[in-house]
């Protein structure tokens, strides 16, 4: 269980760039990075407005002059630093991500970016290359993924107790896009043009989370073919979609299905995995996030709840309130954190054992959540066919 003790020697200097007031992610962010004393928050570039941005920042705590109007003024004045950041997180639109990155990594900084983390998969190599040639961690935030339930969704399906998977079904859906976007806000009208939001909307912004909490908890499959059927049903989103649909066929014979909306109509937002196997079924939902669906072909159905003792370890390491209350998106979010931030101390100790068996969403996995997205794009525009999986 994780109680809050220091799992490294001392915090990481830690900056961001995005995440201001107006934004809907930076206070996960936040949230996550300072909750066991990992990081410390020493300056950022909050906002394109550069008045917000540093009242915002001095309302953090940050002082008013590593509070910067652009990127390139943070990465400047933070390397000219004794004291400068170490690592920084991208909190900004999807267009951006490339850029940014790039630059903090050519300036030696570790980078925290967003999803999906970048428009292409060759990006992605670019970023790779260059992080592996600068001995810098890159991570990415997947939000649900340091759930303790999710880690024992793996550990099962690891130990064999579901027998061979046979069917995998999850949706993430939510109704806040279901009317149009006439006075909508700027975090909307970004992730609706191609431009800025890249070559997705709803796949890319939140199917992503599926795919990738899929692959976590079942890495020994691989997808060999897929069908994506996605549509705008408001005009003004075309060529991008509300609405999609994803078929899939991996190479163990399973079967797969994921729905991504922003136009279920009345739904308030909420993710679904259901992992189907030869002896036994699972089910876990972030509407009920502390119980697990465990259902044994010919036996009653159980509840599992976290932080039990009867759960796998896997899952007790990286509990955080005990049984008796809730485990969130915070939670969640915290774990997340604190796994880069090991491997980033790992890699400034240049302890390349721990890093070769430490579990941390990095580059892999971001470049991972493009190819998939990549391939749902190909198969879409050829009119919803299957394609093979590249």
């Amino acid at each position: 269980m994780l109680n809050g003790e220091k799992k490294i020697a001392r915090p990481l200097r830690w900056g961001m760039v995005g995440g201001g007031r107006t934004g809907q992610v930076g206070y996960k962010h936040r949230t996550g990075a300072l909750r066991d004393g990992t990081y410390r928050l020493l300056a950022g570039a909050f906002d394109l407005d550069a008045a917000r941005g540093r009242d915002f920042g001095i309302n953090l705590g940050v002082a008013e002059d590593r509070c910067y109007a652009t990127y390139q003024d943070f990465i400047a004045g933070e390397t000219a630093r004794e004291d400068g950041v170490e690592v920084v997180s991208i909190a900004t639109p999807n267009f951006t991500h490339f850029e940014i990155t790039m630059a903090c990594l050519e300036a030696g900084l570790h980078v925290i970016c967003e999803k999906p983390l970048f428009f292409s998969v060759a990006e992605c190599d670019e970023v790779a290359k260059l992080a592996a040639d600068k001995g810098l961690i890159l991570g990415v935030t997947y939000g649900f993924t340091g759930h303790p339930l999710v880690h024992q969704m793996a550990a099962m399906v690891k130990k064999g107790m579901l027998g061979d998977i046979r069917i995998v079904d999850m949706q993430y859906t939510h109704g806040f896009n279901s009317g149009d976007d006439v006075g909508a806000g700027e975090a909307v009208k970004w992730r609706t043009n191609p431009e800025t939001a890249g070559p997705t909307f709803v796949l890319g912004d939140i199917g992503t989370h599926l795919y990738y909490l899929s692959e976590l908890v079942l890495p020994h499959m691989k997808i060999e073919k897929l069908l994506c059927d996605r549509k705008a049903f408001i005009q003004t989103r075309a060529p991008l979609e509300d609405h999609a649909t994803v078929l899939t066929h991996y190479d163990n014979g399973a079967r797969g299905r994921l729905w991504a909306s922003s136009v279920n109509a009345g739904n308030m937002g909420s993710q679904r995995y259901r992992f189907v196997g030869s002896k036994a079924s699972i089910e876990w939902s972030d509407a009920q996030p502390d119980q697990l669906i465990y259902e044994v072909q010919g036996e009653p159905n159980r509840t599992l709840h976290h932080g039990m003792p009867y759960l796998e370890e896997e899952s007790l390491a990286v509990d955080r309130m005990g049984a008796l209350h809730t485990e969130g998106l915070g939670d969640s979010w915290a774990n997340i954190y604190l796994w880069i931030a090991q491997a980033i101390d790992a890699r400034m100790r240049d302890d390349e054992a721990f890093l070769q068996t430490h579990h941390y969403p990095g580059i892999e996995a971001g470049t991972q959540g493009v190819r998939w997205l990549e391939n749902c794009v190909r198969s879409a525009e050829a009119g919803a066919a299957w394609v093979e999986y590249t």
